[in-house]
C-alpha cells in the first residue's frame, strides 16, 4: 500500500506566451540528477501556437526545451535545445527521455517527417550532448515508427540496452527490448531493419486487456530490487470517449529486463486535477521521467499535453505493493475464515449473514452482522468474541428486527427489505446505530436507532430506540455512521450520495423535524482506479494520534469490491491527510469470489486491539471473515510525506 502525492508546486512548466517555441504548451519533461553539481536538468516537448495560416488542420511546431534546478521546485534558464534541421524532423521534435552513459547524455526523441502526421512519418531520433549547451550528435534512429526510447543507465552484461515502443501509430503497440554493442549501432538502419523482422523476439507485453495501450514513459531506475519502469497504461485505448490514461510501474530482473518481476496493482496516478483534465487534449496523465531521491521516487508527467507536472511516492511502500508476496505479510487472514456462516435452522438468517459491525465493550468485540432469510428480509443478528477471531457466542434471534414502515416489506414476498448494514459508534454510554432501511419500493435511506450499553450487554433488544430516518425520501442514500466526537460542537455523520462519500455535522441527533439535506463530497471515485466506480464507508472512523482513520470501500468497472484506507484530520474530518492509491484487501478466497455476489469484501467495522486492526468483513454477501492488519503500518503508509530538503 502505498499514497501519490502530488506536488504542490504543480504545474512546473506552463505555456509561456513571452516565449514563442513554448507559448502553446510545455508538457512531457525528463529530468537527469546530476549528483557532483546537484542539478537536475530537464527537457521538456514545447510547442509554438498554432499557425493561422496553415491550409489543412491547425499544426503547431514542436520543439524541445531546457531547464535546470538546484532544489528540484524552482526551475530556471527556459531555453530552446533541440528543434527541427533536419528533413526527417522537419515537422516536429518530442516527448525527449535523456540517460547518461559515461560522459554523454543521449536524449532520444519523437521526429516527425511528414504533415499531416502518419505512422511512416514518426520515428525515433537521438541527440547527444555532454554539457546541454552544445548538441555533438543527431541521428535518426528507427527506420519504422516508433516512439519513447531511452537507454538503461546502465550497460547491462556490457551492452547499451534500449527500451522503446514499437508501432505506437499502428496498434497494437509494442514494448521492445535492444541491445547494442557500440554507440554507432544505435543508430545502424541496417542493424534496426534484421532487429525488426524479428520483433516478436524482442517484445513483452504488459497490457492488461486486448483493448489497452502501454507506451514506455520514464527511463528506468535502478533500485535493489530490479530496475523500475514507470510507464503509460491506457485503458479502452480504442474508445476515443472512454480512454483512461494511468501512470503504473512494472519491476523488471536486473539482468534480464524482459522478465517482469513486478507491478502496481493499477494505475498510481489518473487524471483528477484541473491541471490533467483540462488543457490542449483533456484527460491526460503522462509519465515522462522518474528520479530516486532517498526513500522516494519523483514521478515527472505531463498534464493535459500542456504543463509539467510532478508526484512522489515512498519508494520502499511502492515496491512492497508490486509484490504480492509483500501485500500478504501485510494484511493477513484468519486461518479458520470464514468465522460466521447461515445457519439453515434460524429462519431469519438461513440464506446469507454477512457485511458486520463492530461493538467493542471491554475485553469484548460484539460482531453485529447483516443476516438474510430466505424471504430476503434483512435483519441483524449478533456473535461475540474475546480474542478477536474464536466465536465465543453467537445469539440466537436476531439483535434489531425491521419495525416501521420504511423498512418493512412493500413488494414481491421475496423482495429485498430490512435493515441492512449497520455502522455502530459509542458516545458515553449509548450505543448509536446507523443502517440502510429499505422497504423495496422507496429508494433506501439512512436510518438510525440507540441503545444503552447496559441493555445491549443484558440482551434487552426491545430497549432500542425507535428508529428516525435520517436522510431525504427521495435520495438513495447508504453506508452511513456517526462520528464518534462532535466537531466543533455538532455532530458529524459519514454517508453515501451519487457514489461519493459525504461528510456533514448537524446540530442533534432528532431528525423528527429535518434530516441532512446536503452532501459535501469528501471523496469520490477515480476513473480507471480501483475505485473508479464508486465508493462508500466501511466502518466508522478510528482515532488516532495522527487523525481518523477510515477504511472505506471502492468499486471497480470490472465490478471488484475491495478494500482502501484514509487519514483525515483530527479537528476537521473535512480535511484529508492521506489515501491509499492502491488498495490494501482484495477478493482472493473462494468465498470471496464465489456467492450471492460475486468478487465481494465489504467491511462495516474494525477493532483495534494493540497494534492489531482487526477488519470484519462480509464475503461475496455471503459470510463474515476477518483479516489483520498492523495499525502502526497503515499510519506510517497514509502520513508520509515528501521532504522537500532531503532531494540531494
Amino acid at each position: 500500500m502505498y499514497i501519490t502525492k502530488r506536488s504542490d508546486h504543480n504545474p512546473y512548466i506552463r505555456p509561456n506566451e513571452e516565449k514563442h517555441w513554448m507559448s502553446y504548451a510545455a508538457f512531457n519533461w525528463s529530468p537527469w540528477h546530476d549528483t557532483e553539481s546537484n542539478t537536475i536538468h530537464a527537457l521538456f516537448r514545447a510547442m509554438t501556437q498554432p499557425d493561422l495560416l496553415s491550409k489543412g488542420p491547425s499544426f503547431s511546431v514542436s520543439s524541445i526545451g531546457y531547464t535546470n534546478s538546484s532544489d528540484e521546485e524552482h526551475f530556471i534558464n527556459y531555453r530552446q535545445f533541440i528543434y527541427p534541421e533536419h528533413e526527417w524532423e522537419r515537422y516536429g521534435c518530442e516527448d525527449p527521455r535523456v540517460t547518461k552513459i559515461g560522459d554523454t547524455y543521449y536524449i532520444f526523441y519523437t521526429a516527425l517527417s511528414t504533415y499531416p502526421f502518419s505512422a511512416e512519418g514518426i520515428k525515433v531520433a537521438v541527440a547527444t550532448t555532454k554539457d546541454f549547451k552544445t548538441i555533438d550528435e543527431k541521428k535518426l534512429v528507427t527506420p519504422f515508427n516508433a516512439k519513447a526510447m531511452t537507454l538503461f543507465p546502465k550497460k547491462i552484461n556490457g551492452k547499451f540496452t534500449a527500451l522503446l515502443t514499437v508501432d505506437p501509430d499502428n496498434p497494437p503497440s509494442k514494448i521492445a527490448f535492444i541491445q547494442f554493442d557500440t554507440e554507432e549501432q544505435m543508430w545502424d538502419q541496417g542493424y534496426w531493419h534484421d532487429w525488426y523482422a524479428n520483433i516478436d523476439d524482442h517484445i513483452f507485453d504488459p497490457r492488461k486487456k486486448e483493448d489497452d495501450h502501454c507506451e514506455i514513459g520514464a527511463s528506468p531506475v535502478w533500485t535493489e530490487r530490479g530496475w523500475l519502469l514507470v510507464y503509460s497504461h491506457i485503458q479502452n485505448y480504442f474508445e476515443e470517449d472512454n480512454r483512461i490514461f494511468g501512470i503504473e510501474a512494472l519491476l523488471l530482473d536486473h539482468n534480464d529486463p524482459k522478465k517482469i518481476i513486478g507491478r502496481t496493482t493499477g494505475p498510481m496516478l489518473v487524471p483528477e486535477k484541473t491541471y490533467e483534465k483540462e488543457g490542449q487534449i483533456k484527460n491526460i496523465a503522462f509519465p515522462s521521467g522518474a528520479l530516486i531521491h532517498d526513500d522516494r521516487l519523483d514521478i515527472y508527467y505531463g498534464g493535459a499535453d500542456s504543463v509539467c507536472c510532478m508526484a512522489t511516492v515512498n519508494l520502499e511502500h511502492l515496491l512492497d505493493s508490486m509484490n504480492p508476496e509483500k501485500r500478504k505479510e501485510h494484511v493477513v487472514r484468519y486461518d479458520n475464515n470464514p468465522i460466521l456462516l447461515p445457519i439453515p435452522e434460524n429462519e431469519w438468517e438461513a440464506k446469507l449473514v454477512f457485511n458486520p459491525t463492530t461493538i467493542d465493550i471491554g475485553e469484548k468485540t460484539y460482531i453485529v452482522y447483516r443476516a438474510m432469510s430466505e424471504d430476503n428480509t434483512s435483519y441483524m443478528g449478533a456473535a461475540l468474541t474475546t480474542d478477536g477471531y474464536t466465536i465465543d457466542e453467537r445469539f440466537p434471534e436476531p439483535i434489531y428486527v425491521p419495525r416501521m414502515d420504511f423498512e418493512m416489506k412493500k413488494t414481491h414476498p421475496t423482495g429485498n427489505s430490512g435493515c441492512e448494514d449497520g455502522r455502530a459508534t459509542i458516545i458515553g454510554d449509548t450505543i448509536y446505530m446507523f443502517y440502510t432501511a429499505y422497504n423495496g419500493i422507496e429508494v433506501p435511506k439512512v436510518a438510525y436507532s440507540s441503545i444503552s450499553i447496559e441493555d445491549f450487554e443484558n440482551k434487552n433488544w426491545d430497549a432500542w430506540s425507535t428508529p428516525q430516518l435520517v436522510t431525504p425520501d427521495t435520495v438513495d442514500d447508504k453506508d452511513a455512521c456517526l462520528l464518534t466526537e462532535k466537531i466543533k460542537g455538532e455532530y458529524a455523520v459519514f454517508h453515501r450520495v451519487a457514489h461519493h462519500i459525504c461528510f456533514d455535522t448537524v446540530p442533534s441527533l432528532d431528525f423528527s423535524e429535518s434530516r441532512i439535506d446536503k452532501c459535501i463530497p469528501l471523496i469520490g471515485p477515480r476513473s480507471g482506479m480501483w475505485d473508479g466506480l464508486k465508493v462508500g464507508i466501511a466502518g466508522p472512523p478510528i482515532k488516532t494520534d495522527a487523525g481518523w482513520l477510515l477504511l472505506y470501500h471502492g468499486v471497480s468497472t470490472d465490478k471488484y469490491y475491495r478494500v482502501g484506507a484514509m487519514l483525515m484530520e483530527l479537528d476537521n474530518p473535512g480535511n484529508i491527510i492521506g489515501r491509499t492509491s492502491d488498495f490494501i484487501l482484495e477478493p482472493e478466497e473462494q468465498w470471496e469470489l464465489e456467492g450471492e455476489i460475486n468478487r465481494v469484501v465489504f467491511p462495516c467495522g474494525a477493532s483495534v486491539r494493540g497494534d492489531d486492526l482487526l477488519i470484519y468483513y462480509g464475503g461475496a454477501d455471503t459470510v463474515v471473515g476477518v483479516a489483520t492488519t498492523k495499525l502502526s503500518w497503515l499510519l506510517k503508509t497514509l502520513t508520509w510525506q515528501r521532504d522537500s530538503d532531503d532531494w540531494s
